[in-house]
């Protein structure tokens, strides 16, 4: 008995052990399926991670050129738009005025009002515009910024004091250095039609006037003054002149304006020929030839239109 049970244990130990070693491999696959499992589990997160992560500089480099792209445009665009769209208006609607009303002005236009300071200096109606002195004493130096390389010679403004009080001058002379824009140095007789000259300097509103007159236009040819070179000269304009033309050719020629208030035709080209004069609202009056006499104020029969 003892050694048939001894055999029998032996026997199964045999069994068992055999048993152990066949399922010994599938014990390992069931580990390698649990550890694939387990990847397989982790995987999709390292996959999602492993992809998030990949396409992410893509996706957020695209993203981003997208985004840097979107921020440009949309700035860009409401950039431009805030530059072009909202300055071309006005410029429009500046050019349509313009046109409508004076198409040749500078600084200084019609139906404007302008606000500054007057004060006044012992004036003889002469000054940066080279006009003669003269009796006529209401008259005005212009600041530099208005006074615009002349342009504003010859101009007739009114005045207006905040007592009520007006006066209307002609602009003969340019007030430099401490006159700001909107500032007007009148003659001393001008302002004492507006305050009394104890008070020095006051406040001002003023407009450009186009005044009655019966004067005509006269012309003076510049000192030196030949066929050959000449600065000419237009004196007495109701309105601001813009622009004076010599006749060359079968056309004419516009002349370049210096800031003391001459015309010049630097080659002899119109000089002692018809000129063409017109004033900034774009009236135009022809004046037959002219010899050239050199600073002799010669007289014209021709005057702007009031407006």
């Amino acid at each position: 008995m003892s050694k048939r049970w001894l055999f029998l244990s032996a026997a199964a130990v045999l069994i068992v052990v055999s048993l152990a070693l066949v399922l010994l491999p599938g014990h390992k696959d069931d580990e390698a399926v649990k550890s694939e499992a387990g990847s397989v589990v982790t995987e999709p997160s390292a996959t999602s991670s492993g992809p998030a992560k990949s396409p992410s500089p893509s996706g957020s480099s695209t993203a981003s050129a997208r985004a840097t792209a979107a921020s440009k445009k949309p700035s860009a665009t409401p950039s431009t738009r805030t530059t072009a769209t909202p300055a071309a208006p006005p410029a429009t609607k500046t050019g349509q005025q313009a046109s409508g009303t004076a198409p040749l002005a500078g600084r200084i236009r019609p139906g404007v009002t302008y606000r500054g300071v007057a004060t006044f200096y012992d004036a003889d109606g002469g000054g940066a515009c080279l006009y003669d002195p003269s009796g006529d004493v209401m008259t005005g130096a212009m600041n530099t910024t208005d006074y615009e390389a002349s342009k504003a010679c010859g101009a007739y403004v009114l005045v207006h004091a905040a007592n009520g009080a007006s006066i209307t001058v002609r602009i003969t002379n340019e007030c430099p250095g401490d006159c700001a824009p909107g500032q007007i140095d009148l003659s001393a007789q001008a302002f004492a039609k507006l305050a009394a000259p104890s008070a020095g300097r006051i406040p001002i509103t003023w407009n450009l006037a186009s005044p009655s007159t019966s004067d005509t236009i006269s012309i003076r040819y510049k000192t030196g003054s030949t066929r050959y070179w000449c600065g000419i000269q237009a004196i007495g304009h109701r309105n601001p002149l813009a622009r004076l033309e010599v006749r060359a050719g079968s056309g004419w020629r516009q002349l370049e304006r210096t800031d003391y208030n001459y015309f010049l035709s630097e080659d002899g080209s119109g000089c002692g020929g018809a000129l063409r004069l017109t004033d900034i609202y774009g009236q135009q009056l022809t004046v037959p030839a002219l010899a050239v006499r050199a600073n002799v104020t010669q007289p014209t029969r021709v005057q702007f239109a009031k407006h």
